[in-house]
């Protein structure tokens, strides 16, 4: 969106033409986004590679900027330089806090660094509640003095340097994972963290930070054990692939009838997503380092649970309830993370989906095919299945909203249009905004 020049941009997809092809899977989002803000524990350069090219890590790229963090950005390349040998405040800028979630992950490296920090409360998608309290506990337990006043979280370390310490979380919070790890690696003396996210992005980041020099046990498990070191140094590292992302496309295979490979991507990370596939009657084929389905018909309904890692992923709910609006029967999915995850069932309805909402709960009716309408995408996850939608449909739709496709999917127009895709970006004035 170009605020200053007063235009929007807007998606009109044509839908009826099977998506094929092939493509390579992106950067993760997810993985990316706390791995540049750790970068700020790092006394040297940090390269990273497959960074990918969304607005969210220009968010972040503008944060860890205003913090003294020295960035370089090859969009074309994915690769990425980020120099945090001069830190020159330990405030991060409300300006660009609150338009991501993943900006409070610069508390943690901030406190660790630096003995201190102030972010504000996080912003992005509207999917609920996203409270920051496990994030200030594991904080206080490693030694920090914390408040919380006028939407920010200021945070001190009587002495300059956290201490190691025991913290169990109540429940799964990868964000509180995340920061609590990258805290504690420069902390005094031992941590462990108890009942911590087990998710392919905590892993990516805790193994980012072993090759800066942290010492941490039980990576990719629900218990991590770090010894504290004196200081981080420079490193290179190549970010995971984007297994939202991908699976989003490969769900397009399936709603178009197409045969969509996606290659440098591994199917360790998604197999609750795959076995669901396969259980609605879709040929799966997984290699080394790619995955191809082949879409058919009928599509077999489904009665689908989000969950935690290994469980299915919250983030592909909505491609997969645009999926099984199309499957035959009727299916359910229950969402068990995020609370506001359904304000896109109208926008689906729509286009012609039969749902009907109920707390964390959707029943999903058969439908023979979608039509084309004008929708709004209500955020990243929403966005990419109502493209799918559009896609699938008959006629033309026009999709508001892009400025949170944006934040998650990395030239999108462009892969679909490789696909065969009839999608093009237009934009309009911004008087038109819905």
């Amino acid at each position: 969106m170009d605020v200053m020049g007063k235009t929007v941009d807007r998606l009109v997809v044509r839908g009826g033409s099977p998506l094929i092809g092939c493509l390579d899977a992106s950067g993760s989002k997810n993985a990316c986004l706390p791995i540049m803000a750790a970068s700020i524990l790092a006394c040297g350069v940090v390269e990273l590679e497959r960074v990918p090219n969304i607005s969210d890590v220009g968010t972040m790229s503008k944060i860890l900027t205003v913090l003294g963090v020295g960035v370089e950005f090859d969009k074309e390349n994915g690769h990425m330089i980020l120099d945090s040998t001069n830190i020159l405040t330990t405030v991060a800028p409300e300006e660009y806090v609150s338009r991501m979630n993943a900006s409070f992950d610069v508390m943690g490296p901030l406190l660790a660094r630096c003995g201190e920090g102030e972010v504000g409360l996080p912003g992005g998608c509207r999917l609920g509640q996203r409270r920051v309290n496990y994030h200030i506990e594991v904080f206080k337990k490693l030694g920090a003095e914390v408040t919380t006043t006028g939407g920010s979280v200021k945070a001190k370390v009587p002495g300059g340097r956290l201490k190691g310490g025991l913290y169990t979380f109540p429940t799964v919070s990868v964000g509180a994972t995340e920061n609590a790890m990258m805290a504690a690696v420069l902390a005094d003396g031992v941590t462990v963290l108890e009942g911590c996210a087990r998710e392919p992005e905590v892993t990516d980041l805790a193994n980012f930070l072993v090759t800066m020099g942290a010492k941490i046990e039980g990576i990719g498990t629900q218990t991590l054990r770090i010894e504290g070191v004196k200081r981080l140094h420079g490193t290179k590292y190549r970010v995971m692939a984007d297994r939202i992302e991908a699976c989003t496309y490969l769900v397009g295979a399936v709603m178009t009838k197409g045969d969509i490979t996606v290659n440098k991507f591994e199917s360790k990370y998604c197999r609750s997503f795959l076995d669901c596939l396969r259980q609605a009657g879709q040929e799966v084929i997984e290699g080394g380092d790619y995955i191809r389905v082949k879409g058919g018909r009928p599509i077999l309904p489904l009665d689908i649970v989000t969950a935690p890692y290994p469980g299915f992923a919250t983030d592909l709910h909505p491609p997969m309830v645009a999926m099984l609006a199309l499957a035959e029967g009727v299916s359910s999915l229950q969402e068990t993370i995020f609370d506001g995850r359904f304000m896109y069932i109208m926008e689906l309805v729509r286009l012609g989906a039969d749902l009907l909402c109920s707390g964390n709960y959707v029943r999903i009716r058969h439908v023979d095919h979608y039509v084309g309408a004008p929708v709004n995408a209500p955020d990243i996850r929403a966005g990419g299945a109502l493209i799918l939608a559009a896609l699938a449909a008959e006629g033309e739709s026009l999709i508001r909203g892009v400025r949170y496709i944006d934040r998650g999917y990395q030239n999108i127009e462009a892969m679909l249009k490789s696909l065969g895709g009839d999608i093009r970006r237009v934009t309009v004035p911004l008087t038109e905004l819905e």
